[in-house]
């Protein structure tokens, strides 16, 4: 049988606005089908493209291709292209307590050019679980020195780094979890010079896809 059309999955996933967690939280798969799928060492069975055709209500047939040249991708209206630039991943960033961490230079991720971003950054720990931002995902930052009230920023603590939702009172800030297992961390107005606001975050994306 030909075997089933990864790009389709992806242009699927978009459309849809699901992440690979997401995706295999709904539907039972696991994740690990979709990661060997996309490193092309094994290919989902049947009964899990099915699972995928229902969830994206598209024909199973639709998923397969003839082995030399894909098909081209049905006309579905809520699947639309989408105009991407690179943004550059700068290694990890802490999702509970802060961590130590280099800016390292790992690559290049893709990103919707309708947002301004200007780098990204991977997830890691599960304090901002309830902002649906998991462990492995790739989080947009914005370069800028301050954020409003309540939204998510990647912090520098000295040498480290976090991601929290920032809060800034009169005498003190709070940079709180989405995680109510993780308690707040305070900085009185003396300890401002101990963090600096890297960049407020934009947008994220899931480590499967």
């Amino acid at each position: 049988m030909s075997k089933p059309s990864y790009e389709l999955f992806i242009k699927l996933c978009e459309g849809k606005g699901v992440s690979g967690y997401k995706l295999s939280k709904d539907t039972q798969i696991p994740a690990s089908t979709f990661t060997k799928w996309k490193n092309g060492t094994s290919f989902p069975k049947k009964e899990k493209i099915e699972k995928l055709s229902k969830y994206f209500n598209v024909r199973e047939q639709d998923f397969y291709v003839d082995g030399q040249q894909e098909e081209a991708i049905p006309n579905y209206p809520d699947i639309f292209s989408v105009q991407k630039k690179e943004v550059p991943l700068l290694g990890k960033i802490a999702c509970g307590e802060p961590i130590l961490t280099e800016e390292t230079f790992e690559g290049y991720m893709q990103c919707g050019s309708k947002h301004h971003v200007d780098f990204c950054l991977r997830a890691s720990g599960d304090s901002m679980i309830n902002a649906r931002i998991y462990d492995g995902d790739i989080v947009f930052i914005r370069q800028q020195p301050e954020v409003e009230n309540g939204e998510i920023a990647a912090v520098a603590i000295d040498n480290a780094v976090t991601l929290k939702r920032v809060y800034i009172e009169e005498d003190c800030i709070i940079l709180r979890a989405e995680n109510p297992r993780i308690k707040p961390m305070r900085f009185k107005k003396e300890d401002f010079d101990q963090f600096k606001i890297l960049g407020k975050a934009v947008v994220f994306q899931g480590d499967v896809i």
